[in-house]
């Protein structure tokens, strides 16, 4: 994953090895932690440790399945991408024991499902490292970026009080960069 490029940025003109997958993924880690202990100072109930596992393995199956952009993605119907990245995990977790398998693999399914405050605040987390990434490359003088920012204030991360807040500011705060 260090050496595995975002597809994404390659895509519209950005040099390869402008930002790898690990990269990425460090960058999602820290932002999640960030917001999950921001959330929880604010008085909300967050498993932090379940928030640093979710994110760590958020995109793990892309070690197997390379980084798959939005322009790429639209070409595969949902049933096949989430099969494909399920067996890409499932082979990544193989030398594993069976128990640990099994842990992250119910990790894995839950940040696909989003169906807890930690794997939203992780998929938040996501975009927010994306438009923070976008934003210093445009800053660096890369233009063609703005299909990222597309909607970023309007994005429902089915979060509620303080984390939707948080959430919302942290993205706002980065829009408000972009502009200026």
């Amino acid at each position: 994953m260090k050496r595995l490029d975002r597809t994404g940025w390659v895509l519209r003109g950005l040099a390869p090895g402008a930002e790898s997958v690990a990269a990425h993924s460090y960058g999602v880690a820290l932002t999640a932690m960030l917001l999950a202990d921001e959330v929880r100072e604010r008085g909300m109930p967050v498993d932090v440790e379940r928030v640093m596992r979710l994110a760590l393995l958020h995109d793990l199956a892309e070690a197997k399945t390379g980084d798959m952009p939005r322009t790429a993605a639209i070409y595969y119907s949902v049933e096949s991408r989430t099969r494909a990245e399920r067996a890409a995990f499932d082979d990544v977790m193989r030398t594993l024991s069976a128990s640990l398998s099994n842990c992250y693999s119910k990790l894995h399914d839950e940040y696909e499902a989003r169906d807890s405050i930690e794997s939203r605040l992780v998929k938040a987390a996501d975009v927010i490292d994306l438009l923070a990434q976008a934003l210093q490359f445009e800053q660096s003088g890369a233009r063609g970026l703005g299909e990222f920012w597309e909607g970023a204030e309007e994005r429902d991360f089915g979060l509620e009080g303080a984390a939707r807040e948080i959430v919302g500011g942290m993205i706002r705060t980065l829009v408000a960069a972009r502009r200026g």
